[in-house]
């Protein structure tokens, strides 16, 4: 039914998605390593720009620390620290300035209470619990068949009900993401840590990364489609 000369088409649906996924980090990876090269005029590091960012607001209970890796920079809002990688902790560039003021965009938030991020935070468990048991369930449900009994099916639908679950997830993460930038530029203007020539750079790199988590939701959407025209209550060869 799915078949095309042998062929699944749906699979068509899983190049999509990876050509998304893998277009967003390339070009992540290009605008980082560009503006990487390219040192603020304040000579402020990562860590320095994230301390005044923090400071400036009012949040004394959040501090900054150095992580390992290249782009694990976080926000843990419950051990309250700004997490930044090494080459972000310690580095003046445009790049870092950006990524560094993005972090304390999410401390701010938590700061405010901002109501999207309560929101993604308490659907963690949720997104986790459907991440894990998603697959197995359809693949579970698919080995039990559905002309023996009912319970193959149901165990499918669930499965997809679960999947949709980690899908919201990353739709809730977008808006969370996209103010923490939207933040980040309005503090790294206000306070003069870059000029306008500069923060139009890092804005350069902040686009980027918010593409990725774009890439990611909508990977994740192609494929749950895949999954429903599979196995969400049609017949299958």
């Amino acid at each position: 039914m799915y078949s095309y000369y042998g062929l699944d088409w749906t699979y068509l649906l899983v190049l999509l998605g990876l050509a998304l996924t893998l277009g967003a980090q390339g070009y992540l990876k290009m605008m980082f390593a560009r503006y990487s090269k390219v040192q603020s005029g304040t000579g402020l590091t990562g860590r320095e720009v994230a301390e005044r960012i923090l400071r400036s607001n009012g949040i004394y209970d959040v501090t900054v620390h150095p992580v390992a890796g290249q782009l694990t920079d976080h926000y843990d809002p419950a051990k309250k620290t700004v997490n930044l990688s090494e080459v972000i902790y310690n580095s003046t560039s445009i790049a870092a300035v950006g990524v560094a003021a993005h972090e304390c965009g999410h401390a701010i938030q938590d700061d405010l209470s901002y109501a999207p991020l309560r929101f993604r935070h308490a659907f963690v468990p949720l997104a986790n619990i459907g991440s894990k048991l998603s697959m197995p369930m359809i693949i579970i449900g698919v080995m039990l068949g559905e002309s023996r009994n009912l319970l193959g099916p149901q165990l499918i639908n669930l499965g997809l009900l679960a999947f949709s679950l980690a899908v919201i997830f990353q739709l809730i993460t977008l808006p969370v993401e996209f103010n923490a930038s939207r933040r980040a530029l309005i503090q790294l203007r206000e306070l003069n840590i870059l000029p306008p020539r500069e923060e139009s750079q890092a804005r350069s790199v902040l686009i980027a990364a918010a593409l990725t988590y774009v890439a990611g939701a909508a990977s994740s959407l192609i494929q749950l489609l895949r999954l429903w025209i599979l196995f969400g209550g049609r017949k299958r060869k």
